[in-house]
C-alpha cells in the first residue's frame, strides 16, 4: 500500500445517515453515490449500500459496476443516458431518468420492460421535460406499455441561497407531478431535493430525497452543519519520505518558483497533482505535520511536493502529513485556496490513492 491514502470512517457515515433520516422524517432516502461516492469509495462497500432500497448514480457505467459487484437493489441514473447505452440499461435492470425525445423514440421500439422516472424542467435548464410539452411526452410513452413510469423528479438549481426562485421551481414541479400522477398509477418515487433542498425546503409533494455531499459529512452550503450536525468521514494523508537542509538562495521544485530566503528544513511528501492535490496550492497551500501547518514550497509535482518543516518539532521520515485532517485544515479551507467548492476537492482524489476503511 502507498504511503498516500484516504482514510474513510464508515461508522461516521452510518451516523450521518441516521441524522439525515431523522431530519427528513418519513421521506425515503436515495443516496447519491456517483463519482465513486464523491471520491470516498463508499460505493465499493456492499455491506453499507445494501442497506438502501435505491441508490442514485450519474452514468450507466457506474450502475453496471454496482451490479457487477453484487448490488441487487434499485439503481437510478440521475442524468439522461445516451442511446447507445440502452442495451446495458435493459440487461442490468437499471432505472433511468427520462426527458429526451430522441431517446424516448428509441425505447418505444423495445419489447423489454424499462423503468423510468420522468425529469421535469423547472428552472435548472440542463435537462428535463418542459411543462408545456409534458402531456405530449406522456402520450408518446403510453404507446409502449413496457415503459414503466415509476417516478417523477426535478433538480433545484439554487436551493442554497435563492428562496423565491426555488419556490417558483417547486410550484412548477408540483403542477407537473399532478399531471404525471393523473396519467400513471405506477408512481413510487417523487423527488426534487438533493442536499441543499432537503435541508431548506419541504415541497409537500415529494416522498424521497437525494442526499449527496452531506452524507459524507461536508457542507453543501455555509451553515448547513447547523441544521444537520454530520461529521466528515475522510482524511487525506501521506508520509514524509525525505528530509534535507536547504541553504539560503536555493530554488525548490520545477521552474524555480520558490527561492529560499534563509536556511530551511525541507521535507518531500509523495503526493502530487496526479493524486488530486491541486496545483493552485503551489507556493500557497499547506499540509498538517504534527498538528501544525507546513507550507507547500514551489510547484506541486505530478507525484510529490516539498514542504517547509523548519519550525515543526520532532519531524522525521515516516511522519504523517495530512492534506486535510478535518481539524487544523478542512476540505473547505483547501477549496477556498483553490477558488472552488468542497465537492471538487473531494471528488478529484484519484483512483491511485488507496481508500482505507475503518
Amino acid at each position: 500500500m502507498r504511503a498516500t491514502i484516504m482514510e474513510v470512517d464508515t461508522d461516521k457515515f452510518k451516523e450521518n445517515i441516521k441524522k439525515i433520516k431523522a431530519y427528513v422524517g418519513n421521506k425515503k432516502l436515495m443516496p447519491v453515490i456517483k463519482a465513486n461516492a464523491y471520491g470516498t469509495y463508499i460505493n465499493k462497500q456492499l455491506d453499507i449500500i445494501n442497506e438502501f432500497d435505491i441508490v442514485a448514480v450519474a452514468i450507466v457505467d457506474e450502475a453496471v459496476s454496482l451490479r457487477n459487484q453484487g448490488f441487487k437493489n434499485e439503481i437510478f441514473i440521475l442524468n439522461q443516458p445516451y442511446i447507445d447505452e440502452l442495451d446495458d440499461i435493459i440487461k442490468y435492470d437499471i432505472t433511468i431518468g427520462l426527458s429526451d425525445e430522441t431517446f424516448l423514440e428509441k425505447i418505444l421500439e423495445k419489447k423489454e420492460k424499462i423503468k423510468v422516472h420522468l425529469e421535469l424542467e423547472t428552472g435548472m435548464n440542463r435537462t428535463g421535460i418542459k411543462l408545456d410539452n409534458l402531456s405530449n411526452f406522456i402520450a408518446k410513452i403510453k404507446k409502449n406499455p413496457n415503459i414503466i413510469v415509476e417516478g417523477v423528479y426535478t433538480h433545484l438549481s439554487s436551493a442554497d441561497y435563492d428562496e423565491p426562485y426555488t419556490n417558483k421551481q417547486l410550484e412548477i414541479f408540483k403542477e407537473g407531478v399532478q399531471i404525471v400522477k393523473s396519467n400513471f398509477d405506477t408512481i413510487k418515487y417523487i423527488h426534487s431535493s438533493a442536499s441543499n433542498g432537503l435541508m431548506n425546503y419541504n415541497d409537500n409533494v415529494s416522498n424521497m430525497v437525494r442526499p449527496g455531499i452531506i452524507m459524507y459529512g461536508y457542507e453543501s452550503f455555509e451553515g448547513a452543519l447547523d441544521k444537520i450536525n454530520v461529521e466528515p468521514i475522510c482524511k487525506l494523508k501521506t508520509k514524509i519520505t525525505f528530509i534535507k537542509e536547504v541553504s539560503e538562495n536555493e530554488s525548490i521544485s520545477y521552474s524555480r518558483k520558490y527561492i529560499t530566503n534563509k536556511k530551511m528544513i525541507v521535507a518531500t511528501i509523495p503526493i502530487g497533482y496526479a493524486d488530486g492535490l491541486r496545483r493552485e496550492l503551489s507556493n500557497k497551500g499547506a499540509v498538517i505535520v504534527n498538528g501544525k501547518k507546513a507550507p507547500i514550497l514551489g510547484s506541486i509535482c505530478m507525484d510529490s511536493c516539498m514542504i517547509d518543516v523548519t519550525d515543526i518539532e520532532d519531524v522525521r521520515v515516516g511522519c504523517d502529513a495530512y492534506i486535510w485532517d478535518n481539524r487544523v485544515q478542512t476540505i473547505e479551507d483547501i477549496a477556498g485556496e483553490c477558488n472552488t467548492i468542497n465537492y471538487e476537492i473531494l471528488s478529484i482524489v484519484s483512483n491511485r490513492v488507496p481508500r482505507v476503511f475503518k
